[in-house]
């Protein structure tokens, strides 16, 4: 799908349906790849077969279901491994990352870590780091303004909004993060959630009952 100029293609990966986005200028051969949580080498073959140079990996959060294809994505295509600042004790213990319940404790280590507010460029591209705590302490969006994109992960979905009963969630803090970071942004803004179908932002305003 192409949305602005910014292709962005979907492949839904694990047992839980996680969206990993390969995202890219229209046309070109640099991308980004986000929440890739299982199938790295399927992720990597398909960069591969589409001419891309992989020049990162963004993490929304440090969840099992959205970091275990990370390893071998890098692997295979390269990159460097982005996450939020806060969410760096999170990727490095298998219990609060849940990589241990799910049956292959893992733990990772960012190249970059983000900070609130941050603006970062790369392949050709230039988004916001907006911190939106809640489904764990350091979830984050990335919101590429001028193309009026939100990856959201699992802070925010269509009609719903991520748990929280894992480790560092909190509703309160989801909610409040939802509505005072992700409900100002123009309505038209085109979401594309950790899990589900794409929403906006002024579908969300009207329609989510967390909300």
């Amino acid at each position: 799908m192409i949305i602005n100029g910014i292709q962005i293609d979907s492949i839904v990966v694990g047992g839980v349906g996680t969206n990993c986005y390969i995202v890219r200028r229209e046309n070109s051969d640099q991308c980004v790849v986000l929440d890739p949580g299982y199938s790295g080498r399927k992720i990597a073959r398909y960069i591969h077969n589409e001419g891309c140079k992989l020049e990162d990996v963004l993490l929304t959060h440090g969840h099992f279901d959205h970091m275990m294809g990370v390893t071998f994505l890098m692997e295979e295509a390269g990159g460097r491994l982005c996450a939020f600042e806060d969410e760096q004790a999170v990727l490095e213990d298998p219990g609060m990352n849940v990589t241990a319940m799910a049956g292959s404790a893992m733990t990772l280590q960012a190249d970059v870590y983000f900070r609130d507010g941050q603006v970062y460029e790369t392949a050709g591209m230039k988004f916001t780091v907006i911190h939106t705590p809640g489904h764990t302490k350091g979830s984050c969006c990335y919101y590429f303004e001028s193309d009026k994109i939100l990856i959201s992960g699992d802070t925010l979905f269509q009609e719903s909004v991520g748990r929280t009963d894992l480790p560092t969630g909190s509703m309160g803090t989801l909610v409040r993060s939802v509505r005072e970071k992700l409900l100002a942004l123009p309505e038209d803004v085109k979401v594309y959630p950790g899990h589900g179908e794409s929403t906006t932002i002024g579908h969300e305003r009207e329609y989510n009952p967390f909300l």
